[in-house]
């Protein structure tokens, strides 16, 4: 039957010419405002799940309506689908709001109109907010062109319509919109039998998601009534939302899911809860529009919050069901549907290199309410290398280059300068997004589960690619000999890639990117950077990509950077217009301090002229940090003047030891990373630049105290500062 369909499908795509002209017909005409991810998705033929924000403007009390907002969107991610949310602000309809635009919707300073077909010209016009409703999303979804829309729960027939003709929106909507609808039926309070009889009037075919067809009541699984018909998979639901498609039908579907089996009790005492809320908004003559917030409002308080968890657990489930049928949906529209012997050879994320010239570029105004509150949560993006690190630790000195076997231990853990640093950042509080890619291999399972507390929706996972990996050889002590890396796959990171992430780029703080991306794609990211304010913090990564952000006009978007000596070496010489050495010539622990500092000084001052802010790694000896301006200054943030003259300052702070010097290290990976993470997350909370450094090295220490890059101990806590060194002061 799948099958069937899925020909249907393509003989409906052959006389439209094909599913990407298709999308673009509809994504860019009208007064529509879409995310470059969504836009993206829409040009490749991508998953997406459009979503309302009438959840967020009146469902839900803050902060709970933000929270669930963001989580919605995080289980459609981790299913390998694009959330498109759909909102108003200012009178401009946004597909695809970024978290600040969610933020300042979910606001309980923000007024936003509850938006359906009947507001949407109204609110345009007036330049108003909206939260959409059902009906409102299922217009502008379709009009971006996307098929399939998740929500808790549709509007209905309400009860005494016959009198009243209070009929939601969302009913007549379906009959003439072809979108489908994913949600958890219709809410007892209205008339459920009604509500079916209506949409078989306006042609709505109606499904139950699972092996019965009794329609779910919102809270409940079984409302006492009968759907026409049901699904029982993902796939199924996509295969009849083909079929519907192909036939050209201009109505839409309704799946119906009922609410996980372990909260149906719940739900049914709720509903007893329901009935007398309902008899009381009759006596106090709400109506309209006004009745379901009401209800819903006096509801979660007679149940001491358990109908707002209730809730909560349907749309999670409304959600997870809904991208696994936008991904069997984009396998049909796109022949690679496993019904038909023709699996997908790529990811379900991958992209083609450079920016497509039929993007639209839309420039988001910041909102004028609530501006304080949106700016106040600093934000990083992370763009750069995950890599699976193997690491073998000989336990003797006596080693030579003959082919032997050498007694030591192997161990397996998870790097990447990228990964560490978002990691780092992560476990420190810091709101990250992390920008990369990882194989579909035997790593993939574990990398997520290691990574689970970070944001990892902007990670690609490609079907055909190995996830990189490095092998690091070390001395007894933890230094590293050498190392194999095996990176292919970051080339992966397109700048088409990341122009999909523009938006969140645009509105970080600060932008960190690694040199394991391609020189391109570091163009790309410090192009958007540059031009919104944002600054770009560099980590070269290894020797050979030092100097990768000078091969281009990057280096003007680049406000940090955070070298060995080594590497800043090679950032020296190709700056100054010599030839950069492939070799090292001597690490810094080779070195005693005051060679480091004269050296360090010396290469400082060509680098200093290109970039405001340098953190130099010196091994045993510390770190070295070199700006611009004096000790009252803060390090430059987003929107700042990124001073590239005038007095340069360089301060050197040593390590912090334990104990006897060098007996507590397990591993030197990963320190840099830590000292790194524990300084940013001290410069966006406003520390002052001896405690961020302080702060830092802190971080440095537990990475050098654990097997792991980026241990469990890296906590707010355990780098707190009360007594910040006091550094040694330079000027060039």
């Amino acid at each position: 039957m799948a099958f069937h369909y899925a020909g249907l499908f393509k003989t409906f795509l052959n006389r439209c010419g094909s599913f990407n002209n298709v999308c673009k017909r509809h994504v860019f005409k009208g007064p529509l405002h879409l995310s470059n991810e969504v836009k993206a998705a829409l040009h490749d033929g991508k998953p997406l799940v459009a979503l309302e924000t009438t959840i967020v403007t009146h469902g839900m009390p803050h902060p709970h309506n933000l929270s669930t907002a963001l989580e919605v969107e995080d289980i459609v991610r981790q299913h390998g689908v694009i959330p498109a949310t759909i909102g108003i602000i200012q009178g401009k309809v946004h597909i695809g709001l970024s978290s600040r635009q969610l933020e300042y919707l979910a606001d309980p300073v923000t007024e936003a109109v509850k938006t359906s077909r009947r507001d949407l010209a109204y609110v345009l016009s007036k330049g108003l907010n909206g939260g959409t409703t059902v009906s409102g999303t299922m217009v502008l979804a379709h009009m971006a062109g996307i098929p399939l829309f998740v929500t808790g729960g549709i509007g209905g027939v309400h009860r005494g319509a016959a009198s009243s003709m209070d009929i939601s929106a969302d009913l007549t909507e379906l009959g003439r919109t072809p979108v489908t609808v994913v949600s958890a039926g219709v809410k007892s309070i209205l008339d459920i039998e009604r509500t079916l009889e209506y949409l078989e009037t306006q042609g709505v075919c109606v499904s139950t998601y699972g092996e019965s067809r009794d329609f779910p009541a919102f809270f409940s699984c079984h409302s006492g009534h009968q759907a026409p018909y049901n699904v029982t998979s993902p796939l199924q639901a996509a295969s009849l939302i083909a079929a519907q498609e192909s036939l050209g039908l201009q109505s839409g579907n309704l799946i119906a899911v009922p609410i996980p089996e372990q909260y149906d009790t719940l739900g049914q005492e709720i509903e007893g809860v329901i009935q007398g809320v309902v008899h009381e908004a009759r006596n106090k003559n709400i109506q309209g529009k006004e009745v379901t917030p009401f209800i819903l409002k006096r509801v979660n308080e007679l149940t001491r919050g358990n109908s707002l968890k209730a809730n909560i657990h349907l749309i999670h489930n409304n959600a997870k069901v809904g991208a696994q049928i936008a991904v069997e949906l984009s396998k049909l529209k796109s022949g690679t549907s496993k019904t038909n012997g023709s699996p997908s050879s790529r990811g379900s994320n991958s992209f083609n290199e450079g920016k497509p010239e039929d993007f639209v570029v839309t420039n988001y105004s910041e909102p004028t309410k609530a501006s304080d509150k949106l700016q106040a949560k600093k934000r990083v993006t992370v763009v750069g290398g995950s890599i699976v690190d193997f690491t073998a630790r000989l336990g003797t000195q006596d080693v030579q280059s003959n082919g032997g076997t050498y007694p030591g231990t192997v161990k397996q853990s998870f790097g990447g300068v990228g990964r560490n640093l978002a990691d780092g950042l992560s476990r420190l509080g810091v709101d990250t997004l992390f920008i990369s890619a990882v194989g579909n291999d035997s790593h993939t399972a574990t990398f997520e589960s290691h990574c689970k507390h970070m944001n990892l929706s902007g990670v690609l996972r490609l079907e055909d690619q190995r996830t990189a990996t490095y092998w690091a050889v070390l001395k007894s002590n933890g230094e590293v000999i050498f190392g194999i890396g095996d990176m292919d796959i970051h080339q992966q990171i397109s700048p088409r890639y990341i122009y999909g992430f523009e938006e969140q780029l645009a509105g970080s703080d600060i932008v960190c990117v690694d040199g394991n991306i391609t020189v391109e794609a570091i163009q790309t990211v410090c192009s958007i950077c540059k031009q919104n304010g944002v600054p770009v913090l560099y980590e070269p990564a290894d020797l050979s990509k030092a100097m990768k952000p000078f091969e281009t006009d990057a280096f003007e978007a680049v406000v940090y950077t955070t070298p060995n000596l080594n590497e800043l070496r090679t950032m020296a010489a190709h700056v100054s217009g010599k030839q950069p050495s492939s070799t090292v010539i001597d690490s810094a622990d080779d070195m005693d301090l005051n060679a480091v500092i004269e050296e360090t000084l010396s290469l400082l001052t060509p680098v200093s002229k290109h970039i405001p802010v340098t953190m130099v790694t010196v091994g045993r000896h510390g770190a070295m940090l070199c700006y611009h301006g004096d000790q009252s200054s803060h390090m430059p943030m987003r929107g700042d003047n990124f001073v590239r003259d005038g007095s340069v300052m360089v301060e050197h702070y040593p390590v912090i030891q334990r104990g006897e010097a060098g007996s507590n290290i397990v591993s030197v990976s990963g320190a840099g990373d830590c000292l790194l993470s524990a300084f940013l997350a001290g410069v966006l909370s406003g520390q002052d630049t001896p405690t961020c450094m302080t702060s830092g090295l802190l971080g440095a220490r537990l990475s050098l105290q654990s097997s792991r890059a980026v241990p469990d101990t890296l906590t707010a806590q355990n780098v707190r500062v009360e007594n910040p060194i006091k550094p040694s002061v330079f000027y060039l």
